[in-house]
């Protein structure tokens, strides 16, 4: 204490605040500091190109609860989920909810998405840039397993799915956006009896040309992919 007050210093005439409750104030503003800072980006919309062509843009995008797309696309579009989640759409009238692996079409001049659940949604982007064709392609040319899940004038799209050290039949493909859900240790065998390397990483995104060629597994992993075809 100091002399003519017990709770002032002669050097500010201000009232002393003990050192441990000064400290206390300042780890607990250094802490609510770095949990604001921190929280906004943990749930920021982010979107990352990861391919353009003359045919598409293929967009990796993260949606937290309640954001929406930063702006309305003009082209045509595919959505793959890699997490399910449930969208609105445009002014959040109409709201559809996907699995992981399951696809949404977006018609030309689609409003933004949102997300009108309570958990992020991770999906994939396919902006269609051409005109597209009128030609159903169905199951043609591809291997027996695949599911076609989508089909119209801008792409078909479908679902690969091999287990671990099996092979699929002789096939063949149009260039492809392949969407790994879940990767494996993959090789083609061509028909004049090359085998190509062609490993997949779970949740990788990747262009793929055409191609006639056996997939054949070589991993301890089940192969699982949505590929969409532009048209």
């Amino acid at each position: 204490m100091w002399p003519g007050s017990s709770n002032s210093s002669p050097f500010s005439g201000k009232v002393a605040v003990p050192f441990f409750r000064e400290s206390a104030v300042n780890r607990t503003v250094l802490i609510a500091s770095i949990l604001f800072a921190f929280a906004p980006a943990a749930l920021a919309a982010t979107s990352t190109e990861k391919v353009r062509n003359d045919k598409v843009v293929v967009t990796e995008c993260m949606l937290g609860p309640g954001e929406a797309e930063a702006s309305a696309e003009t082209h045509p579009a595919m959505i793959v989920a890699i997490s399910g989640g449930t969208f609105a759409i445009g002014d959040k009238a109409e709201t559809r909810s996907v699995g992981e692996g399951r696809v949404l079409p977006l018609p030309a001049k689609s409003q933004p998405l949102h997300n009108a659940g309570t958990k992020p949604i991770h999906y994939v982007r396919i902006d269609f840039l051409t005109e597209g064709n009128p030609e159903t392609w169905g199951t043609t040319g591809l291997a027996p397993n695949y599911k076609v899940l989508h089909e119209d004038q801008y792409s078909r799209t479908y679902d690969i799915r091999i287990p671990p050290h099996e092979s699929e039949p002789q096939h063949t493909h149009h260039a492809r956006v392949v969407v790994s859900l879940s990767g494996a240790h993959l090789e083609h065998i061509l028909p004049d009896g090359t085998h190509q390397p062609s490993d997949l990483k779970t949740g990788e995104i990747a262009y793929r040309p055409a191609a006639t060629h056996i997939g054949h597994n070589l991993g301890d992993t089940p192969l699982w992919v949505i590929a969409v075809e532009p048209k």
